[in-house]
Formats: C-alpha cells, structure tokens, sequence
C-alpha cells in the first residue's frame, strides 16, 4: 500500500485579479503558507502556463517547475477541463461554451473543435515535459441533451454517440500513451462520461485504451445519488486522480435532482467547503489506501456559501487529517512466527 500525496489544491477557483491571486509566484507561497504541498494548475490561464510553450520546451518546464518549488510546493498535474469540454459539443450548446475558446475561434466550432484536439495534444507533451504522470480533463458531451429519454431515444443513438466521442479522443489517448501520462476524466454531469455505466461505453469504444483513466470526484456522485464508495469498488484500476470535493443532497417535496432550474444556493443538491457536507471522506480515504491508490489528493473548493479563502484554509488540514499513513506491518505481527515449512505441511494434512 502507498500514503495517498497531499495536500494539494486546484486552483482555477483562486485566480483571480487581486495579489497574491493574479501571479504564479503569488498563488503558490499562498498556498504553501496554508499548509498545501501541491498544485493542480489549470492551463486556459496564461498566467499559470503557457501552454504551448510548455509542449514545445523542456527547458520552460524545467523553468516552471524551478519557479513553483521555489514557492514551496510542487506541480501535481495539469488541467484541461474547458478545452477537454469544447472537444464535443453538441450545436444546443454552442453559444453557451464558445467562452471557453479563444476569442478569434468563436462561431466556429469545427475549427474550435480542431483547436481543442491539438491542446490536448499539447497537454499530453506538457505533462511529459513537466515529469507528470496524469492529466485532468472534460469529455464533452454529444449526447448530454438527451439524457433524460424523453423523447423515446432511437435506436442506436447511444452507441452512434459514444462511437464519435470515440472517434475525437483516441488521437489524444495515443498522444497520451506516447507521453507515458494517464488521461483522467472527471466523471461529471454535463459530460457524457457522468457515471460509471457511461465511462464503460466510453472505455468499451476505444477499445480499453490503456490510458483511458478517471479523475474522481465524490462530490458530482452525490448530486446523481450515486453509491460513491462502491464506485471506487468497481473502477479502482482506473482511478489515477483524486478531487477533494465535498457535496450535500438535501431533497424537499417541491425538487429533487434535477434542481428546478434553481440557483445553486437554493438547489436540494449543492457543493459544499470540506467538513460541510454529506461526504464519508473517512470511508473514501480507507478505500483508496486499501487499494493502493498513489497520486494526489487535490482539494477543489465550490461552495454557494462559504468564502474561498475561508474554504481553502480549512482545506489542507482537513485532506491532512483524512490521509492514512498506511502500515508497514501487519497488526498482529506480535503474534506470528518465523516461517516452518515442517509445521505448514502437518497444519494441512500433509
């Protein structure tokens, strides 16, 4: 067994345009003063990475990475979320995710499209560059509007759907592969891959691609009603990303999960800081300890009530607290001793 690293923090959710939320440099000492030892960093920020360069250089990685260790912590992986998302879209919503393209690609979403291939592809020889063993991203979604079947789904849709998804991803699993670096999806509502019946469509498709991995979640399986500690169960192997994420599911008689079109605030299912919500992260880090789970624990903070800062300060003690230094030993060693095969032979008989 393997001591799960941490903590760690994603830190899309801290940029922002204040000191010391707006420098690389800045971002990290704050985050090592709070206890962290990694950082998950979100590549659409230009102020965090330069993507491209980074696919291009060892040199601006090993840079980088100087840079970050200098602040006290270390690069845990890289993110693609919103350019994973913009691999697969489906023309309803198009108007909508075109933000997350540069500004010179929207309203064009065959070329978007073809923009998104080529960063993740970047991103593969980044993390690479960068000595990094895994990768965070979205898998877009072409099938996501009909997720409730209503209207009565045709069939084959399904498997024309996952067939296509497939199609736009193996060129950056074998990207991936070439690296040596896992692609994990966050298994989210919105994406196609929202569960673990959806993951195995995907996996099945192409063709259990070694690199086909996920980035868990607990939180997104919350809000589905998912058994979440049964997931690690079933899907342990490919678990190579962790997000600290915590979450309630509070239902009334006027909404349930689906929400009601309502802000996040007044929805039954909510993210929630560390500590406030419904998650057995007890149960979850003895799972991932059992079955030797050996990357990062990285909190992301969401909460429609408490202050990021507020948030991420009790993040590194709580993912802290919750890391089991696993045991070199067994506990009843004491009792054991020293191996006879005289004494195994009459224990069975022989």
């Amino acid at each position: 067994m393997t001591t799960i690293k941490g903590p760690a923090i994603f830190l899309a959710q801290f940029m922002g345009d204040e000191a010391p939320f707006n420098t690389l440099e800045g971002i990290c000492r704050w985050a090592a003063a709070l206890g962290y030892v990694g950082v998950q960093i979100p590549t659409w920020d230009s102020r965090l990475i330069d993507l491209e360069k980074a696919a291009e250089s060892k040199a601006y990685c090993d840079d980088l990475k100087g840079r970050v260790e200098a602040c006290g912590v270390q690069i845990t992986e890289l993110s693609t979320h919103l350019q994973g998302q913009l691999v697969a879209v489906h023309p309803a919503y198009d108007t909508m995710f075109d933000t997350f393209a540069p500004e010179h690609l929207r309203g064009n979403p065959k070329v978007r499209t073809a923009w998104a291939v080529q960063t993740l592809q970047n991103a593969a020889k980044a993390s690479r560059n960068l000595g990094l063993d895994a990768h965070a991203t979205f898998s877009g979604a072409l099938l996501w509007h009909t997720v409730y079947p209503w209207p009565q789904r045709p069939k084959g849709l399904v498997e024309a759907g996952f067939r296509e998804l497939a199609i736009r991803w193996l060129p950056i699993l074998d990207a991936f592969e070439e690296a040596g670096v896992d692609l994990c999806y966050e298994i989210h509502p919105g994406e196609d891959l929202h569960d673990g019946v959806t993951f195995e469509r995907f996996l099945a498709a192409v063709g259990n691609h070694p690199r086909c991995n996920i980035l868990y979640d607990p939180s997104h399986f919350v809000l589905q009603q998912l058994d979440y500690l049964q997931f690690i169960d079933f899907y342990r192997e490919r678990i190579k990303m962790f997000h600290v994420k915590d979450a309630e599911f509070n239902a009334t008689g006027k909404s349930g999960v689906y929400g009601g079109y309502q802000d996040w605030i007044d929805r039954p299912g909510r993210f929630r800081s560390l500590g406030d919500g419904q998650v057995d992260f007890a149960s979850i880090f003895s799972k991932m300890a059992q079955y030797d789970y050996q990357g990062w624990a990285v909190l992301e903070w969401e909460c429609c009530i408490k202050a990021s800062e507020q948030g991420a300060r009790e993040g590194a003690p709580f993912i802290s607290d919750h890391i089991i230094q696993v045991t070199a030993r067994a506990f009843d060693d004491f009792a054991g001793g020293a191996v006879d095969e005289a004494l195994i032979k009459r224990l069975i008989g022989l």
